[in-house]
């Protein structure tokens, strides 16, 4: 796929990815300012937490984004960092870019901590675990205690991060299945698994939802030697 071909809008949000000192990546959201077609491209300043890196001529990076049902990903080389009259960075045109498509259903482990609340029992009982992987339709819980039945449903509660901002992620969902796990997975102190499917009818709330899943696939599938 050609650059052009993205059709990218000013203001478009990009991610761009270094490796540190350690040789461990590191990821920075920005946006695209505009092109020089064939020669440079210009984002704004790179940020994450309010942490701005600094940029040397010949360095590196690997750029993705998100587009139509897909991700964008190409590999650039930085040309120049500017402070004025505005922080920019000014990176090489990319020769071509690779697009993978992600199907709706695609999952992607996280092993990520949440609370869940069973809404159909008068009690209302709550657990903490971890969503073990997740979808924009359903994902598996791994949960200290069995406080579900196939058919309940539960609430789904977690502490998320999209593009260097936390979100609190909610969601209402119904246990589809559980699945029983063997004594060496008993014994790491999470033995209720579940299979859920999310119902939520909120827009906002999926609008979190997806952006996280989304953000996660991405990242698993950022190449890590464009660097």
């Amino acid at each position: 796929m050609e650059f052009e071909d993205l059709r990218l809008v000013h203001g478009a949000t990009l991610q761009v990815q270094i490796s540190n000192s350690a040789g461990q990546p590191e990821r920075y959201s920005c946006r695209y300012v505009g092109a020089v077609a064939g020669r440079s491209l210009i984002f704004t300043q790179p940020r994450t937490g309010g942490k701005a890196p600094r940029f040397r001529p010949g360095q590196r990076i690997a750029v993705r984004l998100m587009i139509a049902n897909g991700i964008g990903l190409f590999a650039a080389t930085v040309e120049a960092q500017t402070t004025d009259p505005l922080p920019l960075l000014h990176v090489s045109y990319p020769d071509s870019v690779t697009f993978k498509g992600i199907r709706s259903a695609t999952r992607v482990v996280v092993n990520h901590p949440a609370s869940v609340t069973n809404e159909d029992e008068l009690d209302k009982p709550q657990t903490s675990g971890q969503i073990a992987d997740i979808s924009i339709n359903g994902a598996r819980l791994e949960l200290r205690e069995p406080i579900a039945k196939v058919g309940d449903k539960i609430r789904l509660e977690a502490q998320i991060a999209v593009q260097g901002h936390s979100w609190p992620l909610v969601v209402e969902s119904v246990v589809r299945s559980r699945v029983e796990r063997s004594t060496q997975e008993q014994n790491q102190s999470l033995p209720a698994v579940y299979g859920v499917e999310f119902t939520e009818p909120d827009k906002d709330a999926l609008l979190v939802l997806h952006a996280y899943v989304f953000s996660q696939i991405a990242a698993e599938q950022t190449p890590q030697n464009s660097l």
